[in-house]
């Protein structure tokens, strides 16, 4: 899961990669593009170490913050962030000493147009591509010209794509990576002391929105344990900053885990809701779709009250399913297949 982090200068992006990462940064990293890997926690994890893996892996999620952000009409600036999964939105929320007072929903919308902005251009020069290889006798781009020309429509009247995913996912638009149709988390940059969403009309109806107190919560990220524990407790902070935007992501892009457990390697594996056995063994390896036999699928809780595989199988708890057999979260499974 690859998560970009845009939003208008001074809104404290910085601030919060670094909450986020637990990273700092030098001035000689200024303005470039920063990137950081971070694992994914899940306590399931740990508790399946009790069958003794030689070798544990986690899900990761990497945070993206595309330098120089200030020139936002750059279409380069867009192209960083298409092949990112999600993006956070940051919102200034935040007073101090040479700012305006903070309009968190002037700031959402005028961001908001960029993303518009962007995928107008794109599809208007792709438009005119597609004009130029009919008029040369070409037919076969009918399809996508239409469903570029519903986008169009939409750009024009200033809604984003996120809100027609059943047409930006199109497969003939796949390769668009239309940043307007990305979810989007609006991720409101609050004072040290304000834990609160802002009261701006209906914005925090229409999109997915949190608070987080980047300042506070980057100075948090570079302490110990024993060292944050108070501060935790002072400001009424239950989990880091790190695992609340990880859960809303995952939340944002309809994701769930499942584990596998082979050569004594228990790892986990995040798919979309919904998907089916057979899919999600394409996530591990193409060979195990295409050689797809059977699952055997056993649910977290039930392995956990079993105490063993062998356990559960004398309770009747592992299941053999089919490639149809829709995936849940935190479903234990062993792909049967032959190539």
């Amino acid at each position: 899961m690859k998560l970009g982090i845009i939003g208008l200068p001074s809104a404290g992006k910085s601030t919060v990669f670094e909450a986020l990462t637990q990273t700092i940064s030098t001035a000689e990293k200024k303005g470039e593009n920063r990137i950081n890997t971070m694992q994914v926690p899940d306590e399931r994890l740990a508790v399946l170490s009790m069958f003794k893996p030689q070798k544990t892996i986690y899900t990761q999620v990497e945070y993206f913050l595309p330098g120089m952000m200030g020139s936002l009409k750059d279409q380069k600036i867009w192209n960083q962030v298409r092949d990112c999964h999600a993006l956070i939105h940051v919102i200034r929320n935040f007073s101090g000493y040479g700012f305006d007072e903070p309009m968190p929903l002037d700031d959402f919308n005028a961001l908001d147009q960029e993303l518009i902005l962007a995928d107008l251009m794109v599809i208007e020069k792709r438009m005119e591509r597609i004009e130029q290889d009919r008029k040369r006798g070409k037919k076969e781009y009918q399809e996508e010209l239409a469903l570029l020309s519903q986008c169009l429509k939409h750009l024009e009247n200033e809604m984003p794509l996120r809100k027609f995913p059943e047409l930006s996912e199109a497969p003939s638009l796949k390769g668009y990576g239309f940043v307007s149709a990305k979810p989007v988390l609006v991720l409101f940059n609050n004072d040290d002391e304000d834990d609160r969403l802002p009261v701006i009309g209906n914005l925090t109806n229409k999109e997915d929105c949190m608070v987080i107190r980047g300042k506070l919560e980057q100075e948090l990220a570079q302490m110990s344990a024993e060292e944050a524990e108070d501060f935790l407790t002072e400001f009424k902070i239950s989990a880091s900053a790190t695992d609340r935007v990880i859960q809303r992501s995952f939340e944002l892009l309809g994701l769930i885990s499942f584990f596998t457990f082979v050569n004594k390697e228990v790892k986990a594996w995040n798919v979309k809701q919904g998907t089916v056995a057979v899919d999600a063994a394409d996530v591990i390896h193409s060979d195990m779709k295409r050689g797809f036999i059977r699952a055997e699928v056993i649910a977290y809780n039930d392995l956990i009250d079993a105490g063993s595989y062998q356990e559960a199988r004398k309770k009747g708890t592992v299941r053999l399913e089919g490639k149809n057999y829709t995936v849940q979260d935190g479903d234990v499974i062993t792909f049967r297949f032959n190539v």
